[in-house]
């Protein structure tokens, strides 16, 4: 595979690509093949026809589906796990009566989304928005219990918000290093931003779409207990349970962030140990021991009872986990058809100002291949020459930093295993989660690249 070199120019590729995701719309949403087939199928007959040696074909698959589930499929098993823990034990209630007592049924979603902002600016999209989800579908479950959306969109979009925008997350500390921008400025600017964006592209957006399309809250931890245990936890209990994965995980971003500005060693015996611990999985999974404890053995749950409990939480997700890895799959076949690096080296010349061509080849690789983080590498890669050559001071720089992040984010679809994630965790099919987290997410980009615009001319006046 490493000495093989694509062939076919941009246009056959564009085509490729885009026949390979009308494909995948009209086999599941015509002729109903289950997601898990299709996107093997198609990521199989697109590596064919985009000529990548049949002997890497296998390969090809096996790595970006293994890739993908090396993450996601150990954060939304223990997340799973944690929120049936959470159900049964009728902490998930007590919290959900206490969240809409204080803030009352009308301000919960913002409020929701609020918490969901503080929660993910530590916290990975996926390891926050599965943590968060048994809270989120008790909030929905007390208030309407078929309007998930109006609860689930906000929440999700802060975690998206906070991931795509805000060091110490990977993309945006990858493209301040690619166009030596002051992280510090990135960090500052993020925080300027965020609150406004999430506004509009979560909480707006998910009153308009919840008004327009009812979605039942899923029984994703299983069947729901209909006799709620008469000692549940008290709420204090839960939010200390939550806020523990989010401590464990602030240690290791924040000590990889000051590693990597030269503050502590990442040498160090006791910073390796705690940056493990930080590890997005590991977090979860003390988090889950504890509350196997807390909410299980201290409550009178034993031996096979609690283990039932825990099982009980698996099922439901498995078919979850299976369609975002074969999500990953479809992607990364995709990128080893070399789509992004043609369609990057034919957007570099177009003339454009810097901030707008960074946005736009970020945009284009995302629709094109899937990853967020290969459309922001992508492109601060092609840019970052063009911007260390010039003559930006360091607000502009951090500016264009954030754009070409809110580019790599723009509408994610059938190629982005998120998409998967987020659709079938809040139990809707494709073309619902089109019409919902797809938008979502044009939103969040094109909203986002304005207000840097903004930023960027402020800047230019310094």
């Amino acid at each position: 595979m490493e000495d093989w070199t694509q062939t076919l120019g941009t246009l056959p590729l564009l085509g490729i690509a885009a026949g390979a995701i009308a494909l995948i719309l009209v086999m599941i949403i015509v002729f109903k093949v289950h997601a898990f087939l299709t996107l093997i199928i198609v990521s199989l007959l697109t590596a064919l026809v985009a000529g990548v040696p049949i002997g890497a074909i296998a390969t090809t698959l096996t790595g970006g589906f293994g890739a993908t589930l090396g993450t996601v499929a150990l954060l939304v098993a223990l997340g799973a796990m944690l929120g049936r823990l959470i159900e049964h034990s009728g902490g998930a209630k007590a919290l959900a009566d206490k969240f809409v007592e204080v803030f009352g049924e009308k301000r919960a979603p913002f409020a929701l989304g609020i918490a969901s902002l503080i929660l993910g600016f530590p916290m990975f999209f996926d390891a926050g928005l599965v943590m968060m989800l048994p809270i989120i579908f008790a909030i929905a479950r007390r208030v309407s219990k078929n309007n998930v959306l109006l609860f689930g969109i906000p929440a999700a979009a802060a975690f998206s918000v906070m991931h795509v925008f805000l060091p110490p997350h990977p993309g945006p500390v990858t493209a301040s290093e690619l166009y030596g921008a002051n992280l510090g400025i990135v960090l500052l600017i993020g925080l300027v931003i965020a609150f406004p964006v999430w506004y509009v592209s979560g909480y707006l957006w998910g009153k308009f779409i919840a008004a327009r399309i009812p979605l039942p809250v899923p029984n994703l931890f299983g069947e729901l207990d209909e006799d709620q245990p008469t000692n549940p936890p008290k709420p204090r209990t839960i939010i200390l349970l939550l806020l523990l994965p989010m401590f464990l995980i602030f240690l290791n971003t924040g000590l990889t962030t000051l590693a990597s500005a030269g503050f502590v060693s990442i040498d160090s015996t006791w910073v390796q140990v705690l940056v493990l611990l930080g590890n997005s999985a590991v977090a979860l999974l003390i988090t889950v021991l504890v509350a196997i404890v807390v909410l299980g053995r201290r409550r009178g749950e034993n031996g096979t009872a609690l283990e039932k409990i825990v099982d009980s939480a698996l099922g439901p997700v498995a078919s979850v986990i299976l369609i975002t890895g074969a999500g990953g799959m479809f992607g990364a076949v995709l990128r080893a058809s070399g789509i992004g690096d043609a369609l990057a080296d034919s957007l570099a010349d177009l003339g454009l100002p810097i901030i707008v061509a960074a946005y736009i080849i970020a945009v284009v690789i995302r629709l094109a291949q899937g990853s967020a983080t290969v459309a922001l590498v992508t492109a601060a890669g092609l840019a970052a020459p063009a911007v260390i050559a010039g003559d930006f001071n360091p607000v502009q720089i951090a500016a264009i930093t954030l754009a070409t992040a809110a580019g790599s984010v723009f509408a994610g679809h059938v190629n982005d295993s998120g998409f998967w994630l987020v659709g079938r965790l809040m139990g809707m099919d494709v073309k619902t989660t089109l019409k919902t987290w797809t938008v979502q997410q044009a939103i969040e980009s094109v909203f986002a690249f304005g207000l840097v615009l903004i930023v960027f001319a402020v800047g230019s006046m310094l």
